[in-house]
């Protein structure tokens, strides 16, 4: 019988607190409330199409920035992956997804090799300081990707290859991730131990 593949933070700064549940082996069902709403929106489609239980209540300084929130979810998000991973035993570890949304396409690849490292290209020039939904900045996505990364100890290429509108833009990115993410942490009964040389991730 595998080990419950869960986790639970918070995270409380002067700037944010947050509140978040995981559970990697679920049915992609989430309740998430960061006062950030296009963010809610992203974070959504990463718990439905990568199949993970999510809950994430955030508040935080968004009368100034969605900056601080956004970032502190991301990490504390992060931070939760790595803790119900745990030994990693048993995982595909790699994974690869290529995701059209309308004109947008992106794709991306994510390794569990506990060494955070992040390639992100492709956005079209502006896109990092476009306003999608009024209030979340293009150049947040990014920024979301590497807080996530670091602190789950991902290895992740995320490239988007086509995409006029920055919401289709966004939402193919986070739909790629958690596509790539889904096959990269699921269990494969054909791993003995953990799928590495080192016999450690």
């Amino acid at each position: 019988m595998t080990n419950v593949r869960t986790a639970s933070r918070t995270r409380t700064t002067s700037e944010s607190s947050i509140e978040l549940e995981l559970d990697l082996d679920g049915t992609g069902s989430s309740t998430i409330d960061t006062s950030v709403p296009f963010f809610d929106h992203m974070l959504t489609a990463f718990a439905k199409h990568s199949l993970t239980d999510l809950r994430v209540k955030a508040t935080g300084d968004t009368h100034i920035d969605v900056h601080h929130t956004v970032e502190d979810t991301a990490i504390v998000l992060g931070q939760a992956i790595r803790e119900a991973l745990g030994d990693k035993t048993g995982i595909s570890r790699y994974g690869d997804a290529l995701v059209p949304l309308d004109e947008a396409l992106a794709q991306a690849v994510v390794d569990i090799s506990g060494r955070p490292y992040l390639v992100h290209t492709g956005e079209p020039a502006g896109f990092e300081m476009h306003l999608i939904g009024g209030h979340f900045t293009g150049s947040m996505v990014r920024h979301a990707f590497e807080a996530i990364s670091f602190h789950a100890g991902l290895t992740v290429h995320v490239n988007v290859l086509g995409g006029r509108d920055p919401h289709h833009i966004a939402e193919a990115e986070f739909k790629a991730f958690a596509r790539a993410f889904r096959q990269a942490k699921s269990l494969d009964p054909l791993v003995d131990g953990v799928p590495s040389t080192k016999g450690a991730l």
